[in-house]
């Protein structure tokens, strides 16, 4: 098992359902969460050096850019329906992520 992929996925999967969970419940906290991770997340991304490397850092600084003015917008204008705008954005660019995470795998899978 490869670890650094585990890791990877992980916080890939992670930044999908935090940002999701600050849908469900719109406290800053859990918004602050999924930003965080999402940037951890688009960090492990750089050097990866696969097929979709470039897809994935593009979808991943997608998420960055939507939750990043969301927080920001959540805190300093309690302007709360511009910030699950926004994260909703990031929520589909997540979605993205883990789907062309699920296709580099299968490519991996294959040429084994």
């Amino acid at each position: 098992m490869d670890w650094g992929k585990v890791v990877y996925v992980f916080f890939t999967l992670m930044g999908l359902t935090t940002a999701a969970s600050f849908l469900y419940h719109t406290e800053p906290v859990y918004l602050y969460i999924a930003t965080g991770v999402n940037l951890v997340s688009t960090l492990l991304k750089v050097g990866v050096r696969n097929l979709l490397a470039a897809e994935l850092m593009a979808s991943s600084l997608v998420a960055d850019l939507h939750l990043v003015p969301a927080f920001f917008t959540l805190m300093f204008s309690q302007d709360l329906s511009a910030a699950i705008a926004l994260t909703i954005g990031a929520v589909i660019a997540n979605i993205v992520t883990v789907v062309l995470v699920l296709i580099e795998s299968a490519r991996t899978k294959e040429e084994l």
